[in-house]
């Protein structure tokens, strides 16, 4: 993987979620988790091409698995990055939003990474044709994220890394 490219921008492709769940569309409730990978001064973004998004790796928790289970299996999967470690725990949060005629109320559970290696593991087919892995500026960075609550996430990780504190 190329640890310098950077992806072009997309504006958003989704449109935010009202401030209340849409009475009229089935609710679909779920939790996810994922990761905030630093390493030398980048954090490591998904370019989400068919949907015009740059994202944080994170998808859903399997029955019987932990929420930080979950965050490495995840970040691994669409990373192909195998060698990661959880350094802290980054909070959780409800986002919510409308998609495809369904209301979303999805838990999500972050985890601040390192990078301990650059093993490898084949990304699943799924994941290659929907995720491009990238290395993005730590400071750029959150920017670059489509989804405001994404942004806070890494904004919150980068913080706590560059305090020191994990």
């Amino acid at each position: 993987m190329d640890l310098n490219a950077s992806p072009h921008l997309h504006p958003s492709a989704a449109q935010p979620a009202p401030s209340r769940p849409t009475v009229s569309l089935p609710v679909v409730e779920y939790v996810a988790a994922g990761g905030v990978v630093i390493h030398e001064g980048r954090l490591l973004l998904l370019d989400r091409p068919t949907r015009r998004e740059v994202r944080l790796p994170k998808g859903h928790v399997d029955p019987g698995e932990t929420h930080a289970e979950a965050a490495l299996r995840e970040t691994i999967e669409e990373t192909g990055y195998a060698q990661l470690a959880i350094v802290a725990d980054l909070g959780s949060r409800v986002v919510e939003f409308d998609y495809r005629d369904h209301h979303y109320r999805r838990t999500e559970h972050y985890y601040l990474m390192r990078l301990e290696g650059n093993g490898q593991v084949p990304r699943p087919p799924a994941d290659v044709a929907s995720f491009r892995p990238f290395w993005a500026d730590l400071h750029q960075a959150p920017n670059l994220l489509t989804f405001p609550a994404e942004r806070e996430t890494a904004q919150r990780a980068i913080a706590l890394y560059l305090a020191g504190q994990a």
